[in-house]
């Protein structure tokens, strides 16, 4: 998908493709630190598709999927050995159940696991990559080529204005079933009126990218 839309000093008028390659050229995924050779060969995968994967279902399933998950979970599989599940801490819900709209709890949480995340800029990655829960931890830092990714997935791309895996105590904005749009039905001129510099936060595809060892760039491990 791909907008022609003249491109002023501050955007197009409406979001597009083109225009997100042009401003944010490459995409930015944490991931535990050598996780890298099993996502080049079975794709970046949410975490509904991880469980999909190991076979995870029943009150296990529940507990990891459609719930907070205080610290990180460590899968296990006969024959497809281990991978882990990052823990969402930074979700206060209480204050999620306050600012939560259109959906329940576990609604929010099966939204979240259902989706591969991508930062749209370094800064992001790094503020993530430095919180207590991950500070002093190597990780493997994935960059992506924009331009490709949307190529490839411009279809399924749905974005957010917002640090969604983040609900902070003192959390007043609303989030819930209109949170992630489709590039053509974000609502882009509102977001560059209140966050210029950041309309858009985070950029994500349902369930996995399957052929992400295409997409990435460089990988590193920090």
């Amino acid at each position: 998908m791909s907008g022609s839309l003249t491109i002023t000093g501050e955007g197009p008028a409406g979001l597009t493709a083109d225009y997100i390659a042009e401003r944010w050229p490459r995409l930015f995924h944490m991931a535990e630190a050598g996780s890298w050779p099993s996502i080049s060969l079975n794709g970046l995968l949410s975490t509904t598709a991880l469980l999909d994967r190991f076979e995870i279902s029943g009150l296990e399933r529940a507990a990891l999927e459609s719930q907070r998950r205080p610290n990180a979970v460590e899968l296990h599989h006969p024959s497809l050995g281990s991978a882990w599940i990052r823990d969402n801490k930074p979700i206060n819900e209480t204050a999620l159940q306050r600012t939560l709209v259109g959906m329940t709890v576990p609604q929010w949480y099966e939204t979240l696991n259902g989706r591969v995340f991508f930062w749209l800029s370094r800064e992001r990655l790094d503020r993530l990559r430095d919180a207590r829960p991950y500070r002093g931890r190597p990780h493997d830092v994935l960059a992506l080529d924009t331009a490709a990714m949307l190529h490839a997935h411009a279809d399924e791309v749905e974005l957010a204005h917002l640090n969604t895996g983040a609900v902070h105590r003192g959390a007043t904005y609303p989030r819930g079933a209109g949170t992630f749009r489709r590039i053509e039905d974000y609502p882009w001129q509102e977001r560059l009126a209140v966050a210029p510099r950041e309309p858009v936060v985070e950029l994500t595809i349902p369930y996995a990218v399957a052929d992400i060892a295409a997409l990435v760039v460089s990988v590193a491990t920090e």
